[in-house]
């Protein structure tokens, strides 16, 4: 994310934690109310150059985001690691890009995508989707003229990502962001 983190923001959580951490779902529910606060995404500042966000606090000891997209911008093909998370468009549109295939979580750099893996997704506003670990996603907003807002939530709070380069059906691994770098 290029633009500096605005100070954060605490949002109430989903209910009581259970100590195992939310569900997919759960978090698919938190994004989707967060989503519908138009206070919330109101506060939001939008910068023309670059992407900004306020982090929230999850249900059940997750972590959350809201993010703006200005025209034009994308998150390039990354994974969450062990994390599972929920993501919802607030505003505008945004498209993913994702691979319906489980790939190996460590020890390789380079693979070849078999055919048929690629998925892609248009989430208008209100629209979101769930997914389990090592999920591998890129998410775009392809207006040439709009911005997007939306709502992600990860459980358990991102340990890393996981960031690849992508030429045809060879996915190379990149690098490795810890939170450090995005705090």
């Amino acid at each position: 994310m290029s633009a500096s983190p605005p100070p954060s923001v605490r949002t109430p959580s989903a209910g009581p934690d259970s100590g195992a951490g939310p569900t997919a779902a759960e978090l698919l529910d938190f994004v989707r109310r967060t989503a519908a606060d138009a206070g919330l995404i109101a506060s939001l500042p939008l910068d023309p150059e670059g992407r900004t966000w306020i982090r929230l606090d999850g249900p059940g000891g997750s972590e959350a985001w809201l993010i703006g997209w200005p025209p034009r911008t994308g998150t390039g093909w990354h994974d969450h690691a062990d994390s599972i998370g929920a993501f919802t468009t607030a505003a505008g549109t945004l498209r993913e890009h994702s691979l319906a295939a489980r790939l190996p979580a460590d020890g390789w750099r380079t693979l070849e995508l078999a055919e048929g893996v690629d998925r892609s997704r248009q989430l208008t506003a209100g629209r979101g989707r769930a997914f389990g670990r090592h999920h591998v996603h890129e998410v775009l907003n392809e207006s040439g003229t709009e911005h997007a807002i939306s709502v992600h939530a990860y459980y358990p709070p991102l340990p890393q990502i996981r960031r690849y380069s992508r030429t045809g059906a060879l996915l190379r691994l990149e690098h490795i962001e810890r939170p450090e770098d995005w705090q």
